[in-house]
């Protein structure tokens, strides 16, 4: 087991760094760099350019400098210093904006796959045992419109329903009066009246998801075998279902920690584009428009490291819970 992991960790080291490097690299594919984009809105808005004062951010940037050298230099202030560089656009450091929007980011992406969990592990087990029933109907239709429908396609309908039947705009995580406010029991109330949407509209495509994996998955065991000959034994089917099968169908739950959370990270630019979130979407796609290459890299760089370690955590996870994987895996 502990070899295994030294392994994990030693791969995970590695793959960070390529990333890390095809990340920066990325950024820096469009022609020119951030000063570019600078004075090309300048021209654009007819306001005069000063070449000594373009020169002088180049200068301070690096901007002038090789690809290697800027990418060294950026890497090693992030892990010798925990320094992610300055953001061009902003004009401060890249873990002050990180430090203002990423909190709400991680809370919304673990109330999101919490509730996804929950929903999926419920109505799946609930269609699977009910199956071919009104419920099971209705849940598998619910479910196929939730993996058809687009997430930003729904925070649309929820906005305009809540505008038209409720006159109420939908919009942010905060009303207007805590939106600059300190942290209060009165911001924290104001935040869950909020959150849930943006939580419903995130979490629809993955319960859709989970819940069809589940049914498929416990209807498959349900009929092998040994749940036939534990049945013939009289064992009540209920702890029956929750001893046996339910443990081998709940892989497909513990196996996405390693992607649903980096999705919900980054795939939820549009969605809080259309309701406004304070979250790290907005700024990546900004970011990346300006190529503000250090806050674009350092996002980018964040997403990647969730998806390597939620996928550390999940193989982890999946060993201690099905031992045929520990047998096959050898830890």
């Amino acid at each position: 087991m502990w070899r295994y992991l030294a392994r994990r960790l030693l791969y995970l080291v590695v793959v960070l760094f390529l990333i890390s490097v095809a990340a920066f690299g990325v950024i820096q594919l469009p022609p020119g760099d951030y000063l570019t984009t600078y004075v090309a809105g300048l021209q654009a808005s007819g306001q005069a350019i000063n070449e000594a004062q373009v020169a002088a951010l180049s200068e301070r940037y690096g901007l002038n400098e090789p690809f290697y050298v800027q990418y060294g230099k950026w890497i090693s202030n992030v892990l010798l210093h925990g320094d992610f560089g300055t953001s061009f656009e902003w004009n401060q450091s890249v873990s002050s904006l990180l430090a203002q929007r990423l909190p709400l980011t991680v809370l919304l992406a673990v109330t999101t796959m919490l509730f996804t969990w929950v929903l999926a592990f419920a109505a799946g087990i609930y269609s699977a045992v009910r199956k071919y029933t009104a419920g099971d109907y209705m849940i598998t239709v619910l479910g196929f419109l939730g993996i058809a429908i687009p997430n930003f396609l729904i925070a649309l309908v929820f906005a305009w329903v809540s505008s038209t039947v409720f006159g109420q705009p939908v919009g942010g995580l905060f009303s207007a009066e805590y939106a600059d406010a300190q942290w209060n029991l009165g911001k924290v109330f104001d935040l869950l009246a909020h959150i849930w949407i943006p939580i419903v509209v995130l979490g629809a495509a993955g319960t859709a998801g989970l819940m069809r994996i589940l049914r498929a998955n416990l209807l498959d065991e349900l009929n092998k075998p040994y749940v036939v000959a534990a049945r013939a034994r009289g064992i009540p089917e209920w702890r029956l279902l929750w001893r046996y099968p339910l443990r081998v169908a709940l892989n497909p739950f513990v196996s996405t920690i390693g992607w649903v959370l980096p999705g919900l990270v980054s795939g939820e630019v549009i969605v809080s584009q259309v309701l406004s979130l304070p979250t790290t979407g907005p700024l990546l796609v900004r970011a990346l428009t300006s190529q503000d290459m250090f806050l674009a890299g350092s996002i980018l760089l964040i997403v990647s490291a969730l998806t390597v370690v939620g996928t550390l955590i999940s193989d982890i996870a999946l060993g201690i819970l099905d031992p045929r994987i520990r047998l096959g895996q050898k830890i």
